[in-house]
This record gives C-alpha cells, sequence and structure tokens, in this order.
C-alpha cells in the first residue's frame, strides 16, 4: 500500500508501506479522504507543531472518511461507510469524569507530541480500534464526512459558550475551521452570526454558511461591546485584544485557534470592567456523533470543501491548503 509520511521540513513522501493486519478489537479501514487542518501544515513546512517535533517519519491526517475493509469479529461487513474518532484517552482521573479529552496520557492520530509518534491516517489503509469507529448514515457522502473531526471541534467549541439561543456571535478568522464555528452558531441558535478575516474569500464563504455581518480587517471596524459572544479561531494575540474589546458586558469569549506557546502582547484589561469569561477550547469528548448527524442533515456544509486532491499530489495539495484566499478545506483523496 502506499502512505503519506512527512520526514522533516517541507519533506512529504508518496511511500510504500505493509498492509497493516488487525488485531483483537481492530478495524482495518479503506481510506478514501483526509483532510489537512493547520496541524498537518505546521508539522509539513516547519517540521513541528509548537512545542512538537517530528523526530522520525509521521503520517498526517485525523479527519478522515473511508470504508470497513476488515473487521475479524465479524460486526462490521467490508464496504461499511466509516469515519474515526482520532484520540485515545489517559486513565480517568477525579474531576475530568465527563471531560475525557482533557486527560493526560492520551493520544491523537497524526500527533507528534509522543515519541514513537502517533501515525495519522493518510495511508491507503488504516487499522483503528473498534470502539473508534462511527458508522455513517447512507445519506453522507464520505467526502463530506471528511469533515465529521473538524466539526466535531467548532460545535464542543459553541458548546463552552453555553446556550446561545438569540444571541450576537462574532468569529474571528474565517479559516476552515472559523467556517465550521459559523455553521455551529448558525445551528445552535445565534440570532446574528459576524465573521471577520484579513481577506475577502474567506469571508465569502462565511456568508455561504449564514454569517450576516462580515469584517474585513484593515478596513471595517468591529465596535467595542457589539457581540454576546466572541470565537476567536485564529490564533493570533491581536486578535484575542479584538475579543476582549467587541465582547458584551459580562460576555464570553471561547478562544479556538492555537495560541502560539509564546509570551504574547494581550490586552486583556478591559476584561475586569466588563467581567468577561474566556474559556479554552480544546479538540471534543463525543461531539463527533453530533457532527455525523449535523452532516447528515443535509449538503449546506459541501461549500467548506473547496479542492480534492490525490494524495500522491501532497506538495501542492500542502501548499494550497495553507493558502486561504484561494482554498477552504482541502481533502486528499486516497
Amino acid at each position: 500500500m502506499k502512505a503519506l509520511a512527512i520526514h522533516g521540513k517541507e519533506d512529504i513522501r508518496w511511500e510504500d508501506r505493509e498492509v497493516p493486519t488487525p488485531g483483537d478489537g481492530e478495524v482495518r479501514l479503506r481510506v478514501n479522504y483526509v483532510g489537512i487542518c493547520g496541524s498537518d501544515l505546521h508539522y509539513y513546512f516547519h517540521g513541528a507543531n509548537g512545542e512538537y517535533t517530528i523526530r522520525e517519519p509521521l503520517t498526517p491526517g485525523h479527519e478522515l472518511s473511508g470504508v470497513v475493509d476488515l473487521d475479524p469479529s465479524g460486526r462490521l461487513a467490508p464496504g461499511t461507510p466509516v469515519t474515526v474518532h482520532p484520540a485515545r484517552y489517559g486513565p480517568s482521573i477525579p474531576g475530568l469524569e465527563d471531560r475525557p479529552h482533557l486527560r493526560p496520557g492520551g493520544d491523537y492520530f497524526g500527533s507528534a507530541a509522543a515519541n514513537p509518534h502517533r501515525q495519522g491516517g493518510a495511508s491507503e489503509y488504516l487499522v483503528v480500534e473498534e470502539q473508534m469507529i462511527r458508522v455513517l448514515p447512507a445519506s453522507l457522502p464520505l467526502e463530506r464526512a471528511a469533515l465529521a473531526e473538524p466539526l466535531a471541534v467548532a460545535i464542543h467549541a459553541v458548546s463552552l459558550a453555553g446556550d446561545i439561543t438569540g444571541k450576537r456571535a462574532l468569529v474571528i478568522g474565517s479559516g476552515p475551521i472559523g467556517l465550521l464555528v459559523v455553521a455551529a452558531a448558525v445551528h445552535a441558535g445565534a440570532e446574528v452570526v459576524g465573521a471577520s478575516d484579513l481577506r475577502p474569500e474567506p469571508l465569502d464563504r462565511a456568508r455561504s454558511l449564514g454569517a450576516t455581518e462580515a469584517f474585513l480587517v484593515g478596513t471595517d471596524t468591529i465596535d467595542d461591546e457589539s457581540f454576546d459572544v466572541v470565537f476567536e479561531c485564529s490564533g493570533v494575540g491581536v486578535s484575542l485584544t479584538q475579543s476582549v474589546r467587541a465582547a458584551r458586558r459580562a460576555g464570553t469569549i471561547v478562544q479556538v485557534g492555537m495560541l502560539p506557546n509564546a509570551e504574547i502582547g494581550v490586552n486583556l484589561a478591559p476584561m475586569l470592567a466588563k467581567e468577561l469569561t474566556i474559556r479554552g477550547a480544546f479538540r471534543f469528548s463525543t461531539e463527533i456523533d453530533d457532527a455525523v448527524s449535523m452532516l447528515a442533515e443535509s449538503d449546506a456544509l459541501d461549500s467548506v470543501v473547496s479542492h480534492v486532491i490525490p494524495a500522491s499530489d501532497a506538495v501542492q495539495a500542502f501548499a494550497l491548503a495553507r493558502d486561504s484566499s484561494a482554498s477552504a478545506k482541502v481533502l486528499l483523496s486516497l
């Protein structure tokens, strides 16, 4: 079989590998689509994602869909369409019983956090643990199903803001995750969803998903205290300062974008007088099941997928995924 492997900065290879054999409690999948996410881009273009450096060839990808190839237990028939929850959790600890994604000691597909690395899904065949599999409804195409993992991240982030029914919500940063947060906020009942970005093309995509107010950074002004809840999806410190200004008194900010692991300049002074709540969002717990249901409801999110490129053309795909003017979510086809 073939698999992608990142060997270091801007060094990705389409390699031959042995077809894996599933053991007890495991299932072999034939992977169809894998989404390129922000962490994949960091591993490829920088050789590291934050503090996690590539120390051995890493197969990227944790946003995937495919079909069952072999289930030794016989429970899942060959050809069954599936997606995968890409996390394995650490042991339960007091206080985190309902937040398994926050437990230390777990891992995630396509991550160099551990050594040896946790290999990802960008391979023709993939063996996963049975409990990680989510069988897809017949109404959900495999291409759209590759959005289940990032949509779960977005749904989780929106849930952290509490009930947003009838509220004004602002999404700062309209990349793939920001777009899905826009869709999740609309789905959750926000009365108004605004979106901001540095470029006009992402804002056009946000409008197509239900954003009714759009702000081009450097041109349009976001009024102070104009939104009940703000989702910061860019991971840029100055945007967190903007979030603090834009949030209304007693409002909520959810930090979705990954901030750099460094001291950054952020003005939090208005947070005190407004008694704001700032919450971090990290991956998700069970929301992938909600994401599958939401994706099966309609084809509204198909526009988030802007390109599907063969995995053998990974260099082109990663370059395109890096350019937010030209692309939204780029899928690798296997």
